[in-house]
This record gives structure tokens, sequence and C-alpha cells, in this order.
């Protein structure tokens, strides 16, 4: 279970840990004040965390808000170089896995994971900017 505040830029604020096993290996284990992934890819996602929630024209609902934070938690991620590109289709089923877990209709977390898995490409590319 996670604890979340709604806001105006970023729609959610976790208030709560969260510790997830992905399965994805990482190179370089990382850590900052809100996101911790060590080797194995267990995946921590720290209090004060903000992240978007379910992407239009999704409904949020309880059992897409933890999917989305993992998700969302991934792929900033991969935008940060941290994890390789190769790793959104795993992220993209992790998403679909959690909603299930969480009481999403098999049916709704078939058309989220096909929705992120057409359109989520360019949420994943790195956003890293380097100037002279």
């Amino acid at each position: 279970m996670i604890k979340y505040k709604q806001r105006r830029k970023f729609k959610y604020n976790l208030h709560s840990e969260l510790t997830f096993e992905t399965g994805i290996s990482v190179k370089q284990p990382v850590a900052n004040n809100f996101l911790e992934i060590n080797a194995s890819g267990r995946l921590t996602i720290k209090p004060g965390y903000a992240w978007d929630g379910p992407s239009s024209p999704a409904i949020d609902s309880k059992n897409f808000m933890q999917g989305s934070l993992i998700h969302d938690a991934l792929y900033q991620l991969m935008r940060e170089e941290v994890l390789p590109q190769s790793d959104r289709k795993r992220a993209d089923e992790i998403l679909k896995e959690v909603c299930v877990k969480d009481g999403m209709s098999a049916f709704r977390a078939w058309y989220v994971y096909y929705g992120v898995r057409f359109a989520g490409a360019k949420s994943a590319k790195t956003d890293l900017l380097s100037a002279p």
C-alpha cells in the first residue's frame, strides 16, 4: 500500500516508502533523495517522490496508483540513463502485473499495457541535456 497526496504540477506526492523487486539488473546502483535501485533491481521509492499518475486518457483509480508510481520511477531511471531503453518492455510488464495484483481487471490491465507499449517510448527517452 502507498500513501500519496494530489499536487498541481505533478499530480501525486508519495508519503510512504515503497520497495519493489523489479528483476531488472543494474550495472551501476543508484541512490538519491527519492529513488534507489540496487544491482539486483530492488527499487526503493522514498517519501517526497512526485509523479503524474496514469497518463491520459487513462482514469486515475486506486488500482492504478501503485503501478503508475513504479512505472514512472522506472521510466525516470531510463530518462536518466541508469536503465537502458531495452528495459522499457519489462517496465511496462511490471505496470500491468502490479495493476492486476492491486485489483484492476485483466482486460483493463491489458489495455493499459498496450497503451504504454504503443505510446510510451518518447516518455522513456533520455532528457539529459549537455552544453559545452
